[in-house]
């Protein structure tokens, strides 16, 4: 079975999802193609690097991921294929792989170099799917691109650290309940609290507790956890971020870490470590 999944900014109102599946099984009629999200904020690379990074665990080694978000092959942006921890991950050269490559180094990383192979009219998807089918069919990455040793980076997905009681990061992805989640890892964290307690600030809020889950609270009795509904909390989430959430939010109930402490893509969170 060969699995080619799709991350893109189409959204779902136009044919472009359904176009693209179409074109990979003209080309591949045994592919199996899953979604990963089509709602990415537009051209949003931090977002769909966050969305690859969190999700393409989930699927067996040799998975093929195609990554369609700010893909337009201009300038100094290159079309990529990578090999990575067993998978294989194809997008522009925009600075999506970032979050992958600081965990480990990529198998193999090409600049795809098919495009005079392909018709004049081709998309930049068409490049991806021909890409991703030639893969599924046992295909070599030096077949389809020329070898590089590095990608482009982006800063947006570090943290900074300040002396040795502050790590400053940045909000870098809000999902469908308005959870916010950070660049802040737990790692990072644990590695330079030494015994130190965390205390997240951001906006005018202060936090001295990081959640262990979401219902972490003192009382675990049924009226008293409904009774915490709206209530704030951090915790660290399922892919070892630090998320700003509210306990069973609701953006039309009870309010979302969006809509209750105003919080948006970018906007800074810092952890202090006091004594």
């Amino acid at each position: 079975m060969s699995i080619i999944t799709l991350t893109t900014d189409f959204g779902h109102k136009d044919y472009f999802v359904g176009a693209t599946k179409g074109k990979i099984i003209s080309e591949f009629k045994e592919a199996t193609i899953i979604d990963i999200s089509h709602d990415i904020d537009k051209f949003n690379t931090t977002e769909a690097s966050y969305c690859i990074s969190a999700a393409y665990n989930s699927f067996p080694k040799g998975s093929i991921h195609i990554i369609s978000v700010d893909s337009e092959r201009v300038n100094n942006t290159q079309h990529i294929a990578m090999q990575w921890d067993d998978h294989y991950f194809i997008c522009a050269d925009n600075g999506i792989l970032s979050s992958l490559l600081q965990k480990k180094i990529a198998q193999k990383i090409v600049a795809i170099n098919i495009h005079d192979r392909l018709k004049g009219n081709a998309t930049d998807m068409d490049v991806f799917v021909t890409v991703a089918c030639h893969i599924a069919r046992g295909g070599l990455l030096n077949v389809i691109g020329k070898e590089i040793d590095t990608i482009k980076f982006t800063q947006e997905l570090t943290p900074q650290t300040i002396s040795n009681t502050t790590i400053r990061g940045n909000i870098i992805y809000i999902d469908d309940f308005g959870n916010c989640v950070t660049n802040i890892s737990k790692k990072m964290v644990e590695d330079m609290a030494k015994g130190r307690k965390p205390v997240v600030q951001f906006s005018n809020k202060t936090f001295d507790r990081i959640h262990r889950y979401y219902g972490d609270f003192i009382s675990q009795d049924a009226e008293a956890l409904k009774l915490n509904e709206g209530k704030g909390l951090v915790i660290f989430n399922e892919n070892g971020l630090l998320e700003i959430a509210i306990y069973k939010s609701n953006s039309n109930t009870v309010g979302s870490a969006t809509t209750l402490f105003g919080l948006k893509y970018r906007d800074v969170v810092s952890i202090t470590f006091t004594e």
